[in-house]
């Protein structure tokens, strides 16, 4: 069990999506970003299965094909897509627009555990190039995912301090919305 190596990885984690949700108005969404990774369901399968370079859930999805600390997660977080996904009458997936200060969380996130994720080797690049090879398989919402796409390629062509000024103010114009 890698108990501290875990620990530090989530902190880690926290602070730089806290210091990017600060760059985007998001105050109190960086305050309280991801804590759920501290509840014993998540925090004690993060420790199980860390592995320092990948996300601990990718681990347990691989031994038991699905993630008990991913089903957790993702149902009590509203920064991740997948939390606005449901299931329609016939069975197929309903997928809902996510309100704009979720969806710059979700960004911050993803530059964040990018930074975590590839140390050295992040580039402004890498959050987009992660999200591209896996968008054939994400259920989002067209709207949702023409955004997240639009900001990533933002930060991969301008960089950060554009992105994040051009992220603020999508979160100040859309902000009745988001309630």
């Amino acid at each position: 069990m890698h108990f501290f190596k875990h620990l530090h990885t989530v902190c880690k984690h926290r602070r730089q999506v806290r210091k990017n949700c600060f760059k985007a108005g998001l105050i109190w969404q960086g305050l309280t970003h991801d804590l759920s990774k501290f509840s014993a369901k998540e925090f004690w399968r993060g420790a199980k299965y860390y592995q320092g370079n990948r996300s601990p859930q990718a681990k347990e999805r691989e031994l038991f094909g699905y993630s008990s600390a991913w089903l957790h997660h993702k149902g009590r977080n509203k920064h991740h897509f997948e939390y606005w996904t449901d299931v329609g009458k016939d069975g197929s997936p309903v997928c809902v627009e996510m309100p704009a200060k979720y969806l710059a969380e979700m960004i911050c996130d993803r530059i964040g555990a990018s930074k975590v994720y590839k140390g050295k080797d992040y580039t402004d690049s890498c959050p987009l190039e992660y999200y591209l090879s896996r968008k054939d398989n994400a259920v989002m919402h067209p709207k949702t995912s023409e955004k997240l796409e639009y900001f990533l390629t933002l930060l991969a062509e301008k960089g950060e301090k554009e992105m994040f000024k051009e992220l603020k103010k999508y979160v100040k114009e859309n902000k009745r919305a988001s309630k």
